[in-house]
């Protein structure tokens, strides 16, 4: 199946279209999991448009589609509707701002990505392909992340900074980047919630996690690390219990 047969009138209904994905959750999303070409849809922060991004040579670039009376705006034409758009998207190469970079989009990023409880090999693979049938199709994998965390203490109340790693459902967090053993493994299972936390006066990047049995206070460097990581717990919150739901 091609990527603009069988396609809906609307926008929102495209397989590739992440209706609760930012700027932030994209640029993470496409960097870790894709390809150059790998490309996904979603809301912009200004009503009637969306943002097409699309992972190229280790960045991500974003374009604005604008939803008018005429059809879909993009770039300098004007598509009557989402059939033209996305063939258009699939077989035109997009030029990439000032530096003139040509951008041809290859492999959609598809919305429903599930994570099942066991992980041993799972990848998620997307539905589509693009009229650049010489290349196959990647596989996508199970999204992760890790970096540097300020974490408050449980009994002491103090600060300290934690290597954190996040894969598949799991949370851990070391002592330092070099420790092999975690201090703590969180379930993600067990997780009811993550967002930012204002509580805290001079943690302006300060975020929780809740548990039954106790929330984790942590905190990033700068406000885009710190919405990330939301950002990425709160994707794998909604996928683990759309697989409890099944």
């Amino acid at each position: 199946m091609s990527t603009y047969q069988n396609v809906t009138s609307r926008l929102e209904d495209l397989e590739w279209f992440h209706p609760e994905v930012d700027r932030h959750m994209a640029e993470s999303l496409l960097m870790q999991n894709g390809v150059d070409g790998t490309y996904l849809l979603r809301n912009s922060s200004d009503d009637g448009k969306y943002v097409l991004s699309v992972r190229y040579e280790m960045s991500v670039k974003h374009f604005i589609i604008t939803s008018t009376v005429e059809g879909y705006k993009f770039g300098h034409g004007i598509f009557k509707d989402v059939g033209e758009l996305v063939h258009h998207l699939s077989n035109k190469p997009l030029i990439g701002g000032e530096s003139a970079q040509v951008i041809l989009l290859r492999f959609p990023y598809p919305r429903k990505v599930e994570e099942p409880n066991l992980y041993e090999t799972i990848r998620i693979h997307a539905e589509f392909s693009t009229s650049d049938t010489s290349n196959a199709q990647p596989d996508f994998s199970v999204n992760s992340k890790q970096g540097f965390l300020t974490k408050l203490g449980d009994h002491f109340k103090t600060w300290r900074m934690r290597w954190f790693v996040l894969k598949k459902h799991e949370l851990k967090y070391f002592k330092d980047k070099t420790s092999t053993q975690p201090i703590r493994v969180l379930d993600l299972n067990q997780c009811k919630g993550c967002e930012r936390d204002f509580s805290l006066k001079g943690k302006k990047n300060l975020f929780k996690l809740v548990f039954d049995w106790r929330t984790f206070f942590v905190y990033a460097s700068t406000e885009e690390e710190s919405l990330e990581w939301i950002g990425i717990i709160n994707w794998k919150l909604r996928n683990l219990q759309k697989h409890k739901t099944l």
